[in-house]
């Protein structure tokens, strides 16, 4: 493996960390330098390639440590890789200030690049730089902007045995939107100026005050193009806990593997393992090379699996749970860990599609959007599998039945396989089924929402046509009822689910004759769950009449059902129940939602407003309404443009950053009209 390093003048620090990070790894046991590869003095990159070569073919892995700016000073590096060796970069992008002040005030440098005259050459390979792609030839890229992510970086390469690998793509890399750095370029000229200052005169240099600086703004990190590709991530089953014969099972790991990557397109299998020096994860890797199997495509990981994309860079959307009978937690391993990270929303889940497994088979759980381990780190579904137990200690021992054992196992691995192959092809442009994840009516504005329009449209025209027949979207309303609206397909999703939640078994949390309970799939707090109405002819609040109040009641008390178990899991959540005045999702809906407005999801003032502004209906005010006169009341759209008020104290602030930070530390009493009539619920403090 060589390990390329683009360094802006990180060096007296870097070095030390580079040092570090190659003695701790036992496999990498060569470092060049090119100020000191000429006994102890400055070199050339001649001298380095030689040496590097040299040490390739005795086998060793080399780390070089340079400045490789433009993609011409790398090439001959990167031409040192082959089929047996990995060419990766791990690119420094510190903040210029970080290297202007680390440069300048160092002392003794190899190179003797210090003092005043540093800060000018950083200035140069500023504008000479050239960040790498992995189309130069890298097998992998990790970019690094702050000692935190440097000290990832070598976390992440402590972590690896002398056989394992990383996952090949481009890494953590940030997009900036101007070519400069904050307000350097002046102090760049003046430094440029005084070639024989000392560091603290370099150091105390500052620009102009009239000087106009360019802000230098980053957009939030990406994962790089492996984030977009569906992996499943699975430890080996059965060899930990159940005790089966590693030999045996790493060649059923590598047959299944290598029997199910034509089926998956361009999918990836990742076994992953928490120990380091794994037995399992060498012999694997060894017999899927024997096999010539994809590397890109079949690989091993080290790294604790609940914290793959945080911790490792590795973003897998389905993981696999080695887990026991009952399906639930306890125990210890990864079944533990899994129900540990996802919390009571995977064990809801769970009970929805089984209560119990026998050995050999999976079973595909949806992890819902609030799920902890959905959100950190992008799992959308795990899958329990539960393998052949050789452990006499422990039930359904098969005592040393490895003929029934392998077969079990192999069972195992094609239940798993399948079960991904069944959510990659749920996932894809052409889903094998009409929907695969829950639904949102949060106030968004799904039209200027290109990510939920293409959920929506490829899953829900085919559903809508169903539906509809051949007939408009206003023959589909009762007879002599004036649709008020023109429902784009979109729109017509919870109708759908509404009106067929069998259909929809992945996302529906319960369902009885009269409602639908389903998790806001852009949920706009901690907890947000809709009740959906299973009558025709209710598209929205408008449409509710004095015959319908029972079936509020119903709507109303299974939200106070659902208010009461998350209360269950957290004490402090307070809750309102209610409506939009104005739906932009046809069908029927309650809206159970906390109060602390926690979400991602939460992202304009429309969102905003639309729970928090007497646009928003309480749901014992509706009842009250419907039973004395026959209706409920509804606010116009216009209340969504109004100012940004917290929910509690009713301070403006200008945007939603301002205002989401503010309501984070605002600890102010709810206005007293919320306080009234049970509009909030919340737990009586004991």
């Amino acid at each position: 493996m060589v390990v390329l390093i683009r360094n802006l003048s990180y060096l007296r620090n870097l070095v030390a960390i580079n040092l570090r990070f190659c003695v701790s790894l036992d496999f990498i046991c060569f470092v060049l330098f090119q100020d000191i590869i000429n006994n102890g003095k400055a070199g050339t990159k001649a001298q380095c390639l030689k040496l590097a070569t040299d040490s390739l073919r005795e086998g060793k892995s080399v780390f070089i440590d340079r400045c490789n700016l433009d993609r011409e000073q790398r090439s001959e590096f990167i031409k040192l890789g082959g089929p047996q060796v990995e060419v990766h970069a791990v690119v420094l992008e510190l903040p210029a200030q970080v290297c202007i002040s680390r440069s300048v005030k160092r002392t003794g440098h190899e190179g003797n690049l210090q003092g005043g005259r540093s800060a000018a050459v950083v200035n140069k390979m500023l504008h000479s730089k050239e960040l790498p792609k992995v189309n130069e030839g890298f097998s992998r890229i990790m970019f690094c902007y702050s000692d935190a992510d440097v000290e990832n970086a070598v976390n992440t390469y402590n972590k690896l045995g002398p056989m394992d690998t990383l996952p090949s793509g481009s890494f953590g890399e940030k997009k900036s939107d101007t070519k400069s750095q904050p307000g350097i370029m002046k102090f760049f000229k003046k430094v440029n100026a005084l070639p024989g200052s000392s560091s603290n005169e370099a150091a105390n240099t500052t620009h102009n005050s009239n000087e106009k600086t360019e802000n230098f703004r980053i957009s939030p990190a990406k994962l790089g193009s492996a984030d977009v590709v569906p992996t499943l991530a699975f430890p080996s089953i059965s060899t930990a806990d159940f005790q089966f014969d590693l030999e045996k099972a790493s060649d059923i790991i590598v047959e299944k593997a290598e029997e199910f990557l034509p089926k998956l397109g361009t999918a990836r299998l990742v076994l992953v393992d928490l120990s380091q020096g794994s037995k399992i994860l060498s012999l694997v890797k060894a017999k899927a090379a024997q096999k010539n199997i994809d590397s890109a495509k079949f690989f091993t990981f080290v790294g604790d699996i609940t914290k793959l994309r945080s911790e490792g860079g590795l973003h897998c959307n389905v993981i696999a749970n080695a887990t026991n009978w009952r399906l639930k937690p306890g125990g210890g391993g990864v079944n533990a860990a899994i129900f540990k990270a996802a919390g009571p929303d995977l064990e809801t889940a769970t009970r929805v599609r089984a209560n119990t497994l026998v050995p050999g088979k999976a079973v595909v759980v949806p992890l819902p959007s609030t799920c902890p381990l959905h959100n950190a780190e992008g799992v959308t579904h795990v899958i329990h599998v539960l393998g052949p137990n050789m452990n006499p200690n422990r039930p359904d021992n098969l005592n040393n039945d490895y003929t029934k054992g392998c077969k079990t196992l192999r069972e195992a691995y094609t239940s798993l396989f399948e079960g991904f192959l069944s959510v990659v092809q749920d996932q894809s442009k052409l889903p094998k089924r009409s929907n695969q994840t829950a639904v949102s009516d949060s106030g968004e504005d799904i039209k200027e929402d290109s990510e939920r329009n293409k959920k929506y449209k490829a899953s829900q025209d085919k559903a809508v046509t169903n539906n509809l027949g051949s007939g408009s979207l206003e023959d589909t309303r009762d007879s002599g009822k004036k649709m008020s609206k023109g429902w784009s397909t979109w729109a017509l999703a919870l109708h759908s689910i509404a009106m067929h939640p069998e259909r929809h078994e992945n996302v529906v949390l319960e369902f009885s004759d009269n409602i639908v309970v389903i998790n806001d799939q852009y949920p706009k707090a901690r907890k947000h769950v809709l009740v959906l109405a299973r009558q025709e002819s209710l598209d929205g609040l408008e449409d509710v009449r004095k015959e319908n109040l029972q079936l509020l009641q119903e709507m109303h008390n299974v939200g106070l059902k659902w208010v009461d178990r998350f209360q269950n899991e957290d004490a402090s959540l307070i809750f309102r129940l209610g409506y939009h005045s104005v739906p932009s999702m046809r069908q029927l809906h309650l809206h159970v939602i906390s109060q602390d407005f926690e979400s991602d999801s939460l992202k304009n003032k429309k969102h905003w407003n639309s729970f928090t502004s007497s646009f928003f209906r309480d749901s014992v005010d509706v009842l009250e309404e419907v039973k004395s006169q026959g209706k409920a009341n509804v606010a116009s759209e216009d209340l969504l443009k109004g100012e940004l008020l917290c929910n509690r104290c009713r301070s403006a602030h200008p945007n939603i950053p301002k205002l989401k930070s503010h309501v984070r530390s605002c600890r102010s009493q709810f206005p007293d009209h919320l306080l009234q009539n049970n509009r909030l619920v919340a737990r009586p403090e004991t």
